[in-house]
């Protein structure tokens, strides 16, 4: 099994940049499925992610080539529309291909999506839009039987919960479909605006993006493309909150400081001394870390789940009690028993973790449960006295553009070796 060794006590520096973003690529990505002809995605992050995308599409006939960060898809010929199950499993995004197929192919057969087990994320709310929408989906045994035989339409779609995958899901089949399709409490993540901006460079006629409502009028036929994915606010925060434990003085560059806000507001709150301008946020933490007020993770504008391990680490070493609350995925703090290991103090019962904040973590042998947990496992050993060896780093691989190679960039001493 691959691993990191992690040397901690080391204070980082320097300049760092930030990827392209996994959360925005994927989707973007399956929508080349809807482009009959060459797209090329500029800024599109090396990750397992991205290649499993790429087999997908492979499976059903287009074409990926790779070059640097630039990804080239074609998907002028389709040759089969169905998705074995071993490909489905590999990550929770490949349920973006249920929109897609149907909105290119009207038909296609695949089986429930896979990814970190973060805890129950049904794809009820996509199957339920996609339905008013005019599509017949049928499950037998584990594999969906989907098709369209009068075509897909446009419909009125009012989701429960402002559902990323399934906003994400909707936007791609009604690109392709008859009349307008308007999705009330959509999910208004940066992400999704970035799929938005794709597609309507491609030719759909989209609006409301970044809004609770977004309205998408269906055309007849989407046109190939060059497209700049956007930067990765994940990986940003992670650089932020791995600087915020370490100490030191950082620049991350290719940042949108926006899109980041409750974390770089929450990170300042704890001690540090944040900077943003022009793309680019300086961080420097030169004092000790403080306890902040309760932290909860809401869908965006609010915190984002996916930064909340991240925050816990550095909260794991701020002097006093924090409180975190995780409102998104209930199995989100695999992370804390992991901490604890390294000497930190967290108390969790249920979605709620109580946090005493202690002088220094240590070295040891732990686990990542998760893509997010991963990293914010590397980010405390960092600071941690001695040395770590950090297991399944492969959840690590599905989000990060060859970490250890970005932390010793910025003084960190790591290394990824057999463990």
């Amino acid at each position: 099994m691959q691993g990191f060794i992690i040397e901690g006590s080391n204070r980082v520096g320097g300049e760092i940049s930030v990827s392209g973003s996994k959360n925005a690529a994927l989707p973007i990505i399956a929508g080349c499925l809807l482009v009959s002809g060459e797209v090329i995605l500029r800024g599109c992050p090396e990750l397992s992610d991205i290649y499993s995308s790429a087999r997908i599409l492979s499976c059903l006939g287009c074409k990926c080539t790779r070059s640097g960060d630039t990804l080239t898809v074609n998907c002028k010929e389709i040759s089969r529309d169905h998705i074995p199950d071993k490909l489905m499993r590999l990550m929770r995004s490949s349920s973006l291909y249920l929109g897609a197929c149907l909105g290119r192919m009207g038909r296609c057969t695949l089986s429930y999506p896979g990814g970190c087990e973060l805890g129950a994320r049904p794809i009820d709310l996509h199957i339920t839009a996609l339905e008013k929408m005019g599509a017949e989906i049928k499950e037998e045994h584990g594999v969906l039987e989907c098709s369209a035989p009068s075509g897909l339409h446009g419909a009125q779609i009012s989701l429960s919960f402002p559902s990323v995958g399934a906003t994400e899901n909707i936007m791609l089949a009604a690109a392709l479909a008859k009349g307008e399709t308007v999705i009330y409490n959509s999910a208004r993540e940066p992400e999704i605006a970035d799929l938005a901006g794709f597609l309507k460079r491609c030719g759909a006629q989209i609006s409301g993006e970044g809004t609770s409502v977004i309205r998408i009028c269906g055309v007849s036929e989407l046109y190939p493309c060059e497209y700049e994915i956007m930067p990765d606010r994940i990986v940003a925060a992670t650089y932020l909150c791995t600087a915020a434990l370490a100490g030191g003085g950082l620049m991350v560059k290719n940042t949108r400081a926006n899109e980041l806000r409750p974390v770089i507001d929450l990170l300042c709150e704890a001690g540090c001394d944040i900077y943003d301008y022009d793309g680019r946020i300086y961080i420097s933490r030169n004092r000790p870390l403080k306890a902040v007020s309760t932290v909860r993770t809401m869908p965006y504008p609010g915190f984002p789940t996916d930064a909340q391990p991240l925050v816990t680490a550095v909260l794991s070493r701020a002097k006093g009690v924090s409180v975190v609350v995780e409102n998104i995925f209930e199995n989100r703090f695999r992370l804390n028993p992991e901490l604890v290991r390294m000497g930190a103090d967290i108390k969790t019962e249920g979605r709620i973790a109580v946090i005493e904040g202690t002088d220094t973590l240590y070295g040891a042998r732990v686990m990542a449960s998760d893509l997010r947990a991963g990293a914010a496992l590397a980010a405390a050993a960092a600071s941690a006295q001695g040395i770590t060896e950090l297991g399944n780093i492969e959840f690590i691989d599905r989000g990060y553009e060859h970490l250890e190679r970005s932390l010793s960039e910025i003084g960190v001493k790591i290394k990824r070796t057999k463990i």
